[in-house]
């Protein structure tokens, strides 16, 4: 048994975007037990960022009372991400998942967010009840540096 299997954080913070770096920064000092890449913490962080960017713009519409909720654990050498809100949720998820779609064209948001997402995860799951929030479940498979020098 690995000294990290089984570890889990849980972060709740204000929906408001001065956070969002903050996110970035813990989820990949979380990760950091893993001696992860530099590519590896750059996806983790680029997908933390994407992910409470929608819960504050999409989900909560820019109202900082609303909270934004980040779970991670370690399994073996295996990241789960959750982000979750309890905004107001996606109306059309598969819409939404679309490459360029963007429900707020007037913030000239790119609407790449889910792709990003995607692609820069193993898993890749989003979840959403309109007036009940949105949940994002990624996972990710971590190469150890030593791993890649050995």
């Amino acid at each position: 048994m690995s000294s990290t299997e089984g570890n889990f954080m849980s972060l709740h913070f204000a929906a408001r975007s001065e956070n969002e770096s903050f996110a970035r920064v813990t989820v990949a000092a979380f990760v950091s037990q893993l001696d992860p890449t530099m590519d590896e913490i750059t996806d983790l962080k680029t997908v933390v960022s994407e992910a409470v960017t929608n819960s504050i713009i999409h989900g909560y519409d820019g109202n900082p009372e609303g909270v934004v909720i980040i779970s991670a654990s370690i399994e073996d050498d295996t990241v789960t991400l959750i982000i979750e809100d309890k905004g107001r949720g996606i109306e059309d998820l598969e819409l939404a998942k679309q490459p360029l779609y963007t429900s707020k064209p007037e913030l000239e948001r790119s609407g790449m967010g889910f792709t990003i997402m995607e692609n820069f995860m193993d898993e890749f799951d989003v979840f959403s009840e309109v007036g009940g929030g949105t949940s994002i479940r990624m996972k990710k498979r971590i190469v150890s540096k030593k791993a890649l020098y050995n």
